[in-house]
């Protein structure tokens, strides 16, 4: 059986019972304020999920640098799925992103995880921190990514055929982002402020007419990786170059030799088009609405793209009581 054949029988719907059950784990975590909890039984819900799934899924890209939130973390090189599966991919896993955000009930939380065959996807080492550029397919390869802000958002007015008032940037609202936000109000365009969530705004800056035409700004590495998967299979552009925020990540990157002027495009940082994406909303925000009880049910949304046949699904699930009540509790009395 190809990788191929099981992706349109199975393994992107296999993706989405991931990303459900992280989704509901977490979700009874929402305004706790407990970000141990939150991340322990999300991350948990993944692994055994994967267990009923038939490929070698090497992490690449997980929440163990992320110690903070993450006790049992997903550690680069931890193997998913089954061990001695010859359909081998590499996966980048978020079981929450924007745990901190979650753990006080805002928005634009989810579960997320892409794959892609092993050795496609981009390895960023200790680079934590990366600075974006995302838009739809109608400004593929007519980016310049060194160009200042102006530049850029003059390209996606252009090939969009909106005026630059009509643009509307989604920024990561942080202080590092000041002066950037200044740029993007110069050039008319108007700025989608959200604390979290950048995949999000990346994945719908991708997707003509969502309501975001580009993403600028900062954010995490592993969630680039993840959004360069989505949008490959979209269509829609993306860069990203590493960005270290804080003095010790400086020093690693520099230690690691790794460039934090040269950018890197989509292609590079997923090389295959055999990509599958799967996301679903823990808290409401942009793609999704988050997780709800609704007549003695718990309802959740998600995303799904296939960069096999580029096909987007919006997918709303309806649960059994029990499938939330069952989800992963994690001992208060656990090691710190």
């Amino acid at each position: 059986m190809t990788a191929t054949t099981i992706q349109s029988d199975n393994l992107l719907f296999a993706l989405r019972t991931a990303t459900e059950s992280a989704a509901l784990a977490a979700g009874q975590w929402i305004g706790r304020g407990d970000a141990h909890q939150v991340n322990d039984v999300a991350v948990t819900a993944i692994r055994q999920s994967f267990a009923d799934i038939p490929v070698h899924a090497r992490v690449t890209i997980g929440d163990g640098s992320d110690a903070a939130v993450a006790r049992a973390a997903f550690q680069r090189g931890e193997v998913l799925g089954c061990e001695d599966s010859p359909l081998r991919f590499d996966v980048a896993v978020d079981p929450v992103e924007g745990t901190s955000y979650l753990t006080k009930g805002m928005t634009n939380a989810m579960a997320v995880m892409a794959m892609a065959p092993e050795g496609s996807l981009h390895r960023p080492g200790p680079s934590f921190y990366m600075e974006k550029f995302a838009g739809p397919p109608a400004v593929r390869n007519k980016i310049d990514p060194v160009a200042p802000v102006a530049e850029k958002l003059a390209v996606v007015a252009r090939e969009t055929g909106k005026s630059m008032k009509e643009l509307i940037v989604y920024v990561l609202e942080k202080p590092r982002h000041r002066a950037l936000v200044n740029e993007v109000y110069l050039t008319g365009a108007r700025v989608a402020l959200y604390p979290a969530g950048d995949i999000a705004g990346a994945v719908m800056a991708s997707i003509p007419d969502s309501g975001i035409d580009a993403l600028v700004g900062t954010g995490g590495s592993p969630e680039g990786i993840i959004s360069a998967c989505a949008i490959r299979a979209i269509g829609g552009e993306f860069f990203g170059r590493p960005d270290p925020q804080l003095p010790s990540e400086h020093i690693a990157v520099r230690e690691a030799g790794i460039s934090t002027s040269e950018w890197m495009e989509r292609d590079v940082l997923v090389s295959s088009d055999e990509v599958y994406f799967a996301a679903t909303g823990i808290t409401t925000g942009l793609l999704f609405d988050g997780v709800e009880e609704i007549g003695g049910q718990a309802r959740t949304e998600s995303l799904l793209i296939s960069g096999v046949t580029g096909e987007r699904h919006i997918l709303t699930t309806y649960h059994p009581v029990g499938a939330r009540d069952e989800t992963i509790q994690v001992d208060d009395n656990a090691d710190e």
